[in-house]
């Protein structure tokens, strides 16, 4: 039986290995039946396999986390599973993001329902997809400017926090607590153990410290002063 990666296939269908451009991929993708999972990567097609329980769990704290965070910052924006177009070559469908309201200044926008240009922070949940996820994918965001970036890893559970400097995503310390503090979104903290156990009141906790900052104030008094129509 040939490897699916050189079949051939129809005009209108999408197959693991495929090399596309973005406009050809988000149509083949609209055209798929109900319920494919598919990501352009730097031109590559991926297919993965459905998500499991464990996935499933995991994503659960990391969505409380950047709730929180919405719920103290007026001109942000949380999304789950959303279609995210960042250039020519890569459409990836990130498990979580932060975003600045492009009305408050942020760099991505929304068009036809999709979210293009990259948000200013990405988090993926990865246990099948860790390679991809810390190899290809954080190659793409790192490409499109994505200013941080957080993994939270499965079996082994580990946390990954890069941060863009100078065009690339290097691992973002942990302060001399134990916690992570977001350079983007001023308050955003993050207890690692907190959310490898999946600990949503400390996650919460943690983050109301944050946001009871200067700093955070700071911010927020930022993303609402008034800003000319683009």
């Amino acid at each position: 039986m040939p490897d699916r990666t050189t079949m051939k296939a129809a005009p209108s269908t999408l197959v693991e290995g495929q090399r596309l451009d973005q406009p050809t991929f988000h149509a083949r993708y609209e055209a798929m039946p109900p319920g494919t999972r598919a990501e352009l990567i730097d031109g590559v097609v991926y297919m993965p396999s459905p998500l499991g329980h464990a996935h499933g769990r995991a994503q659960v704290p990391v969505i409380a986390w950047l709730s929180s965070y919405l719920e103290n910052t007026p001109g942000v924006d949380v999304l789950d599973n959303a279609t995210t177009i960042l250039g020519w070559k890569s459409e990836p469908q990130p498990d979580a993001l932060l975003r600045v309201l492009p009305e408050c200044g942020g760099r991505s926008h929304e068009e036809e329902g999709y979210i293009h240009g990259a948000p200013e922070l990405v988090v993926e949940v990865s246990k099948a997809t860790r390679y991809m996820d810390l190899g290809p994918k954080k190659a793409d965001y790192e490409r499109a400017g994505v200013l941080e970036y957080v993994v939270r890893a499965i079996e082994p559970d580990e946390i990954f926090w890069f941060r863009q400097e100078q065009g690339v995503l290097v691992p973002r310390p942990i302060g001399d607590d134990g916690l992570y503090r977001s350079t983007v979104f001023p308050g955003l903290w993050l207890d690692p153990a907190a959310l490898l156990k999946g600990d949503r009141r400390r996650l919460r906790a943690v983050v109301e410290l944050g946001c009871a900052t200067p700093e955070h104030a700071a911010f927020v008094a930022r993303l609402a002063e008034p800003r000319a129509p683009s």
